[in-house]
């Protein structure tokens, strides 16, 4: 009899142990948002923006006006032919005296983001002018330029030149400017 009502008992704590047992959630949730986060759709709308700025359908936060980002540094000079002349006749290197490991940078950059086009020696006959791909290439030798007008082209491009300004910071644009100055000089 004592054996019956131990086995009664047995089994009685291990029904109600297991019958509050649910194998899709866990009883205790230690970290709750890693079990029920919150998924989110890459494009939906969120109330996080507000719809103050709606920029084709979409809300976005824009900066606010007259911030600039960081490591910006400013060029007073804009973007046109007026901006070109602008440079060519003013614009001077704020650099005093480069030195002989910042001379290699800017024949290192050079041959990087120029020589290209602009060939090695800066007589307008690169590996692309050479296979033909892009033609009208000028030799620095036909071209009156000034360290201004070398940086504002670099900066912004010319004709089919595009800007530089993403992949060269403003001090390697004037090692660049250093550079081509020295490979007129040369022709």
């Amino acid at each position: 009899m004592k054996s019956l009502v131990k086995i009664t008992l047995l089994f009685g704590l291990a029904v109600s142990v297991t019958s509050c047992f649910d194998k899709k959630s866990p009883n205790y949730q230690f970290f709750p948002n890693m079990y029920e986060s919150a998924g989110y759709e890459t494009f939906a709308e969120s109330e996080s923006f507000n719809g103050i700025h709606q920029i084709q359908g979409q809300t976005a936060q824009l900066p606010p006006d007259g911030t600039v980002k960081r490591g910006f540094e400013i060029y007073d000079y804009e973007n046109s032919t007026a901006g070109y002349e602008l440079a060519k006749a003013n614009l001077v290197s704020p650099i005093d005296s480069i030195s002989e490991k910042e001379l290699a940078k800017g024949k290192e950059l050079y041959g990087i983001y120029c020589a290209i086009c602009h060939g090695d020696s800066g007589n307008g006959k690169g590996k692309l002018v050479e296979r033909e791909k892009f033609l009208g290439v000028p030799s620095y030798a036909d071209r009156v330029i000034t360290e201004g007008s070398i940086f504002h082209v670099i900066t912004f491009g010319l004709n089919s030149m595009g800007s530089h300004a993403n992949q060269l910071s403003q001090h390697e644009r004037w090692l660049v400017t250093d550079y081509v100055l020295q490979l007129k000089s040369k022709l």
